[in-house]
């Protein structure tokens, strides 16, 4: 998961549709006496709030270092003694007790977001109690056929209008092969909006979902693209959109272009196979499209996040089921490190010697220390 600044958890402590969702949330399913586990906590809104409810224990977990700064908010408001600050992972963690409620907001500009899904999965099997409370319960993931002149522009027009004559299309088809974040309002939508998706986080398993997109367009106007956005489902009766027809929220939505603009009239028909499938950390997104246009004809487009990261023939066959990997210098660095690391020696004096076996990688033993640093900051105790 990326780690946002201090100013990016402000942003979504400052968004009231999601916050006061939250809290109204957590103050349906937080009894006195109640063990909350808070996953993602980052500056600690959620854990102040569960120990303002009558929270015995909140365990809040947090990767980032801004867990230090919530642990100074608690204490500066006397709630330190009974919330548990946890630098790290959940999925990696284990708590003495089960968590009565368990709440998080993982999410990116869609729920489908890094090891979202998994985080919650091995939430709700290892650290909640039974019949405890997830909150939030539930994402719908909708989507619509947008006219998004401007965005597409600043996707294209760097490799369309800025090319000087050359010929820059690979780049452009790399561009094309990405969403991003866009703001869309409810004038630009060519279509209603279309279900792809249901996010049941008590039921939830599998992280990769795929399914059809379809519409008919509503008015005639160029398409784009298509948007899409979550329901979000709190709690009972508690809900928000990160949609066009909502407050706008820290969410935006996501904007998927198509290589090239299309018209369409009133009635013509939009399909989209839609996938996202977790590999590692990240998702790989695939959105085939098909359209009859009245204007155009059949118009199909095939696009995937995969072709928009340029990757190196030799990062390729690096990652082949073939390849014979060496461990290079950069390795042998780390290596050494590490091993040093197992025994009583202090960081200087894993310096020193670092700079004195690779003396062409490092100048002084001060550019070795930090080196060094990062890899005990990472891997040490």
């Amino acid at each position: 998961m990326a780690d946002y600044s201090l100013l990016g958890y402000g942003d979504m402590m400052a968004d009231r549709v999601r916050m006061d969702a939250y809290a109204a949330a957590l103050e349906q399913a937080v009894r006195p006496g109640s063990v909350v586990l808070d996953i993602g906590t980052g500056a600690g809104m959620m854990a102040l709030l569960a120990c303002r409810l009558g929270a015995r224990k909140v365990y809040a977990i947090e990767p980032a270092d801004v867990v230090h700064t919530a642990r100074e908010i608690a204490r500066a408001n006397g709630m330190d003694g009974r919330i548990e600050f946890i630098q790290g992972l959940s999925t990696r963690l284990s708590l003495p007790e089960r968590a009565d409620v368990v709440v998080s907001d993982l999410r990116g500009a869609l729920p489908l977001f890094g090891q979202h899904i998994p985080s919650i999965v091995d939430a709700r099997v290892r650290l909640m109690a039974e019949g405890g409370v997830l909150i939030p319960r539930r994402d719908t993931l909708r989507g619509a056929v947008v006219a998004a002149d401007e965005r597409h522009c600043e996707l294209v027009g760097p490799w369309d209008e800025a090319a000087r004559g050359f010929d820059l299309s690979i780049a452009r088809r790399a561009a094309v092969n990405s969403w991003v974040r866009a703001k869309v309002r409810p004038q630009q939508l060519l279509s209603d909006a279309a279900t792809w998706a249901v996010l049941d986080y008590p039921a939830i398993t599998d992280p990769n979902v795929r399914g059809p997109l379809e519409w008919r367009a509503s008015r005639a106007g160029t398409a784009h693209g298509f948007a899409m956005w979550f329901d979000a489902e709190v709690a009972e009766t508690i809900a928000y959109t990160s949609g066009p027809h909502g407050p706008e929220t820290v969410y935006s939505t996501a904007f998927f272009p198509w290589p090239r603009p299309v018209l369409l009239a009133e009635g013509d028909q939009v399909a989209v196979e839609l996938q996202a499938r977790l590999v590692g950390d990240e998702y790989v997104w695939v959105w085939d499209t098909r359209i009859q246009s009245a204007t155009e004809g059949t118009v199909e487009f095939r696009q995937s996040t995969f072709f928009a990261e340029p990757l190196s023939p030799a990062r390729l066959r690096a990652r082949s089921h073939t390849h014979r990997p060496r461990l290079g210098e950069e390795g042998r660095i780390d290596r050494m490190v590490l091993e040093r690391m197992e025994g009583a020696a202090t960081l200087e004096e894993i310096a020193r010697e670092l700079a004195a076996a690779f003396p062409a990688r490092f100048g002084t033993w001060e550019a070795a220390l930090t080196h060094a640093g990062r890899l005990a900051e990472k891997y040490g105790e």
